[in-house]
């Protein structure tokens, strides 16, 4: 990629590239199982068919401005959680896929000197098997994390969520959230959809702040942001949250703005023009710190 790169196209408070640098593994040893990062975080192919087909054994570089499946915008926000944690760094993912940010903020807390609680929320039960064998990989314990087969929610109650024929090959499936009994039914009978609890911030974060909330719900995060806004305020520091429309980021801003929460790092979501109408082609981010800290 060339400076041209939207990737480079993002705002900052501070020096995300440097925040990358500092937490990136000098001696790391590849491994044929696992594509390995600059991070030294292991993931297995057999996660993306027919993106990571064949790329066991490589270790990637400092991904300027960007790898596989993510930017500079996202490491910095990411990242940068870490900066201000002590002796403990939490960190929840809502539809936390294999694990990515549990991940990779874990290895680089880790690296850091601190020890970790990581948390998962996950609709997809497949992907809820590639986040523990993830995890294991790259070395933590049980101890150390929690993986929730469940759909995060504002509110209790039961969600749908769809089966799909094989994990890995869709990962922006949406959820149905208070599902009649009539679709439980339904859904139970036919195998469609898993039948999930909706999981609240607070039973994820429990009595102690979160140093990171990361959020990438497949369109549902300005909604869910707006309706969790008075959880978020008191249970988390900071939050890494991807964008899938303008309507979306224009919404967060205001939400977060109103509740007294400051941007530290944004990239607007890449739009393309198919037969005269805006598409988004890759998801935003933004990355906020929660003032009351």
């Amino acid at each position: 990629m060339t400076a041209q790169s939207p990737f480079f196209h993002y705002a900052a408070t501070f020096d995300p590239v440097a925040t990358m640098e500092k937490y990136a593994a000098s001696d790391i040893t590849p491994d044929e199982r696992y594509l390995i990062n600059y991070l030294g975080v292991k993931t297995d192919p057999k996660f993306f068919p027919g993106i990571l087909d064949g790329r066991g054994g490589e270790v990637e570089g400092l991904p300027i401005p960007a790898n596989w499946h993510t930017d500079i915008a996202e490491w910095g926000a990411a990242l940068r959680a870490i900066e201000f944690s002590s002796g403990k760094f939490r960190v929840a993912e809502l539809g936390c896929g294999w694990g990515c940010w549990l991940n990779n903020t874990g290895v680089a807390a880790r690296r850091a000197g601190l020890s970790v609680e990581l948390i998962g929320v996950e609709g997809d039960k497949g992907h809820v098997q590639f986040a523990y064998e993830a995890l294991e990989a790259n070395g933590f314990s049980p101890d150390d994390y929690r993986i929730i087969h469940g759909i995060a929610a504002a509110r209790p109650g039961t969600a749908l969520f769809p089966n799909p024929n094989t994990s890995g090959k869709s990962w922006g499936l949406e959820p149905i959230f208070g599902a009649s009994w009539l679709q439980i039914r339904r859904a139970s009978k036919t195998g469609s959809h898993h039948v999930l609890p909706m999981i609240t911030l607070t039973e994820i974060a429990g009595s102690e702040p979160l140093d990171l909330l990361h959020i990438d719900i497949q369109g549902g995060e300005a909604d869910y942001v707006r309706d969790s806004v008075t959880d978020l305020n008191r249970l988390v520091r900071r939050l890494a949250i991807g964008t899938h429309s303008r309507q979306i980021e224009g919404d967060l801003m205001a939400t977060l703005l109103n509740a007294g929460w400051k941007l530290e790092i944004e990239r607007a979501a890449v739009i393309g023009i198919i037969d005269g109408a805006p598409r988004i082609s890759v998801d935003g981010v933004q990355g906020w710190v929660n003032s009351r800290f």
